[in-house]
């Protein structure tokens, strides 16, 4: 078993930051030249985010289903559209590709929304978990006393 936390912890983070929650749904199944691109080219970012730090990308959890979701973390919303937009990154072709060979057809539909994150206006409460989301990104905190409730950590900033 992975390193199970066996307490009542909350991540505190410093500064702005960003929540980026991306994914695709598949909508025919049997169209597997269709979805199956979509579905490898994430790695091949990630790979490349988790190699440039400088780019802005802190870190991420996924689950993969009919519809697949990933939650990021990213320093700042300009460092996301940075490399959204990059020319040499690997997410632009994927994008182009994805556009030339679905487009708008029905088979495969993606999706994403930005939460820009001010500081201390966030709260999150883990227990009995390994290191996770938020709690991977930024420290962890005992949940006692002034940061007991979910509103006693938004009203305190956490700590």
């Amino acid at each position: 078993m992975s390193n199970i936390i066996k307490e009542r912890v909350t991540a505190n983070i410093d500064g702005d930051f960003v929540v980026f929650l991306i994914g695709f749904r598949v909508n025919t199944f049997w169209k597997i030249h269709q979805w199956w691109p979509v579905a490898s080219a994430m790695p091949k970012m990630l790979k490349e985010l988790y190699q440039n730090p400088e780019l802005g990308f802190i870190s991420h959890e996924g689950s993969i289903g009919r519809t697949s979701i990933m939650i990021q973390y990213w320093r700042s919303y300009d460092q996301l559209e940075a490399y959204a937009k990059s020319k040499t990154a690997v997410h632009l072709p994927a994008w182009a590709r994805f556009n030339k060979r679905v487009g708008s057809n029905g088979d495969v539909g993606i999706w994403h929304e930005t939460y820009i994150i001010k500081n201390g206006q966030h709260e999150s409460i883990y227990n009995n978990m390994p290191k996770f989301g938020l709690g991977k990104v930024g420290d962890l905190v005992s949940v006692t006393g002034k940061n007991n409730s979910a509103r006693d950590r938004l009203k305190n900033g956490v700590l």
